[in-house]
């Protein structure tokens, strides 16, 4: 039970701190940072030491943290998940006046539940690049939840049928964010979110918003969590905290946990999933320790990837949406995840050794199929598997409400899951 509590406010403590995939990163450079992990930096020369532990940070969204071994490596542990999660993005011009009214046009970023986010306190969060009154280039996080914006809704009066026939938006002209009755510069509303005083000259930004409304957990016995970005951020704190348990190098093994920005869009940037970042940085790591592109293409043979995301809980209220014979509930384990057009990268191969670390921890597990006449997402696992040719497979936790403003997790299924990567890495 303690160790159930401890993980349930590790994770409501970093959901709270990570609005955006550049939050996200911040704080797990800074919780690495805290337990001796060394930031290597893309654009200087590497050198890494057997038994040392080290992090690398792409595009301040990306970041992969690893722990090479005391003897030569002979082969990779990675366990990888997601920094992004579907929400609106400021347009580059996002302010203007209509009627009376301050708003901020928005552009659809993933693919959000939108009408979860209707009618609901709303941050702004992300980063801003400016100069200074000196000419100095600054990059700035902000999480600015001080003035509130809203995606109002239009009343239930004047769009009669909305619940039975359902809501229908445009998403260019229903989708800005009412941000007040009072026009002021641009610069002075960067400026405030910045919580700056000097002259400003902004350049550019990425900017989201988000749900002020906190982590919290819910239920009759407070088993479940509710939050924006559990949808990844549940797996990205699992890893991260199965890695830092297990900080000790291996004999032959790299322990490794990377976590790509942009999975919601299909990954196709400079640092998502199908970037180099990731087999780049294990290829320097590689050099740094003297080893032959041989050697290399050996250990990646041996290797295994774990892709961690979230998965579809059965719907208590949709039961027909879901396999019968495969009923995912939360409150019931990992979820290990097959697709037999491969959507999801899991085999026979890849399974086996999550299941056999089940079954000797005894950690509950299912399988998720999707039903045939559904159509499956898919995830970074299949991506990652066909960039690199390791063996890799697709797990998760069960979660209801995905890419809406506030998800549902179980407490003890984010406990599972920590406790499978902790034994993922020590495994090695």
């Amino acid at each position: 039970m303690k160790e159930i509590k401890n993980a349930k406010k590790t994770l409501l403590s970093f959901l709270d701190a990570s609005p955006t995939a550049y939050h996200a990163v911040f704080e797990c450079a800074k919780k690495l940072g805290n337990h001796g992990f060394i930031e290597l930096k893309e654009e200087s020369a590497w050198h890494i030491a057997p038994g040392g532990k080290y992090y690398v940070i792409r595009n301040g969204s990306s970041i992969a943290a690893f722990i090479t071994p005391k003897n030569v490596p002979k082969k990779l542990c990675i366990a990888a998940a997601h920094t992004d999660s579907p929400t609106f993005k400021l347009k580059p011009d996002p302010f203007f006046v209509k009627d009376n009214m301050e708003m901020i046009g928005l552009e659809v970023y993933g693919s959000p539940l939108i009408t979860s986010w209707l009618n609901r306190d709303l941050g702004i969060a992300g980063r801003i690049l400016y100069t200074n009154k000196e000419g100095a280039l600054q990059n700035a996080l902000i999480h600015f939840d001080k003035a509130p914006c809203i995606l109002a809704q239009l009343a239930v009066h004047l769009d009669r049928d909305v619940n039975d026939k359902g809501l229908i938006l445009n998403k260019q002209e229903h989708l800005a964010a009412l941000f007040g009755f009072t026009s002021l510069p641009k610069d002075n509303l960067f400026k405030m979110m910045l919580q700056v005083d000097e002259e400003i000259d902004v350049l550019s930004h990425d900017l989201f918003v988000y749900p002020i409304e906190g982590a919290a957990t819910i239920g009759l016995n407070h088993e479940m969590i509710a939050s924006y970005r559990l949808d990844n951020l549940a797996s990205v704190s699992a890893i991260l905290e199965g890695l830092l348990t297990n900080n000790e190098a291996a004999n032959d093994c790299i322990n490794m946990a990377v976590f790509w920005d942009n999975e919601e869009i299909g990954s196709s940037t400079a640092q998502g999933a199908s970037s180099p970042f990731l087999m780049q940085t294990v290829e320097r790591i590689m050099l740094s320790l003297k080893l032959s592109r041989e050697d290399y293409f050996r250990i990646i043979a041996k290797s295994i990837c774990a892709s961690v995301d979230l998965a579809h809980s059965k719907h208590p209220n949709y039961s027909d949406k879901h396999e019968p014979s495969h009923k995912v509930l939360m409150s019931s384990g990992i979820v290990i995840k097959s697709h037999a057009n491969c959507r999801y990268a899991s085999d026979a191969l890849s399974t086996a050794p999550i299941v056999a670390i089940c079954k000797k921890e005894d950690i509950p597990y299912q399988h998720l199929v999707q039903r045939g006449d559904i159509p499956c997402g898919s995830t970074i696992g299949p991506l990652h598997a066909t960039l690199s040719g390791m063996s890799t497979v697709d797990i998760g936790i069960a979660q209801l409400s995905m890419h809406s403003a506030r998800e549902i997790i179980a407490t003890a299924d984010y406990s599972h899951l920590c406790r499978l990567i902790k034994h993922l890495f020590s495994s090695n």
